[in-house]
C-alpha cells in the first residue's frame, strides 16, 4: 500500500487537533512542547496540502473555519483509533484512557447519571468525563461529541441509539393549589386550570401533554401563565411551589410524591412515557474508552423506571 503520509504531516495532523481542542497556537505549543512559531509553521504546511484555511487567526486566538470543523471531526476520531490500536496491539486494552464528551439533558443528567460517574470515574480513573448539561441536540461531528443521551426518537439514521429506560409521565400539583381549584377529573378538565408549560428546545414551542384514556393516546394542548425553556427542572421548581399543575418525568417528582408535598393528578389517565436512549455516531471502531462507559450507564440505568 502507497504511503499517504509521512511522519512530518502525521505530526501536522495530530498538531493541528491539539490547536483546535486548546483554542491557540500558543496553548498547543505549551502542550507539545514546541515554540508557537512551529506549531504555526506546521499548521501552515497543512492548509497548504489541503488548499483550504482551517483556522481564522486573531492576535489572541484561533477558531476552526467551516472546513476545519469537519476536518477537526474526521482526524480526531481517526487520531482515537489509531491510540486505541496501538494500545490494543500492546496489549493496554484493559486500562482504558482519554476523553469522553458527554452531552446529557437537565433532569435525566440531576436524577440519574450525575450520581453514577463518581463511581466510574473511580472504576476507570484513566478516563476523563467532559460533561455537558443542557437540553439541546448537540452536532456530533461539528462538536466533537462522542455520546449523548436523547429522550425521543432519533430523526438522524447515522446515530446509533441503546435505550436505557421509558420514562413514564404523571401530571403533578401541591396540595395547596388543589385546595384552591377544582380537581380536574379528565384531561378536559385542564383548560379551567394553570398549567405550567415547557418548550421544546428544538422548535420553541409548548409541549403538549401526553395521556392514554382506553387504549389510546391523546395528545392535549394546555394553557397557563407561565412558559418554561430550556431548563425542565425551572418548571418544576414551579409547581413546587404552587405555580400550577405540571407534566414531567415520574422520577423527577417520585419523592415529592413519596413525601405528599406533591400530588398526582388525572392518575386513571397516566401511562405515557418517553424513551430514553444513549446515542453516538455508528463508527466500526469505538474507543473502549466510551464503550466502557456505554456498558457502565446501561448496565445500572436499563430498566429503571421500572425499578422506581
Amino acid at each position: 500500500m502507497a504511503r499517504h503520509f509521512d511522519d512530518v504531516m502525521l505530526g501536522s495532523i495530530e498538531l493541528f487537533c491539539l490547536s483546535a481542542e486548546r483554542g491557540s497556537f500558543t496553548a498547543a505549543a505549551a502542550a507539545a512542547s514546541l515554540t508557537p512559531a512551529a506549531v504555526s509553521r506546521s499548521i501552515a504546511r497543512l492548509e497548504a496540502r489541503l488548499g483550504v484555511r482551517l483556522f481564522t487567526r486573531t492576535t489572541r486566538h484561533v477558531a476552526l473555519t467551516a472546513a476545519g470543523e469537519a476536518y477537526f471531526a474526521q482526524c480526531r476520531q481517526a487520531l482515537n483509533q489509531l491510540v486505541e490500536a496501538e494500545r490494543a496491539a500492546g496489549g493496554a486494552q484493559a486500562a482504558p484512557s482519554g476523553t469522553v464528551r458527554l452531552s446529557l439533558p437537565t433532569p435525566y443528567a440531576h436524577h440519574r447519571v450525575l450520581p453514577l460517574l463518581p463511581a466510574f470515574r473511580a472504576k476507570h480513573p484513566g478516563i476523563r468525563l467532559d460533561v455537558h448539561v443542557d437540553n439541546r441536540n448537540v452536532d456530533f461531528a461539528a462538536e466533537g461529541f462522542d455520546l449523548a443521551l436523547r429522550a425521543r426518537a432519533l430523526p438522524d439514521s447515522g446515530l446509533v441509539a441503546r435505550k436505557l429506560e421509558d420514562a413514564g409521565l404523571v401530571v403533578v400539583a401541591t396540595p395547596a393549589y388543589l385546595r384552591r381549584h377544582r380537581m380536574p377529573r379528565t384531561p378536559a378538565d385542564l383548560a379551567a386550570h394553570d398549567c405550567i408549560r415547557f418548550a421544546l428546545p428544538s422548535t420553541g414551542q409548548p409541549i403538549d401533554w401526553q395521556f392514554r384514556a382506553d387504549g389510546a393516546d391523546l395528545e392535549v394542548p394546555v394553557d397557563g401563565g407561565i412558559l418554561c425553556a430550556q431548563d425542565v427542572l425551572a418548571a418544576v421548581t414551579l409547581v413546587r411551589h404552587g405555580g400550577g399543575l405540571l407534566q414531567t418525568y415520574r422520577f423527577i417528582v417520585e419523592d415529592d410524591l413519596a413525601r405528599g408535598t406533591l400530588k398526582e393528578v388525572l392518575a386513571p389517565y397516566a401511562g405515557r412515557s418517553r424513551p430514553m436512549s444513549l446515542v453516538y455516531p455508528a463508527q466500526r471502531h469505538m474507543p473502549l474508552r466510551v464503550r466502557v462507559l456505554i456498558d457502565y450507564l446501561v448496565a445500572r440505568l436499563s430498566g429503571a423506571g421500572a425499578r422506581a
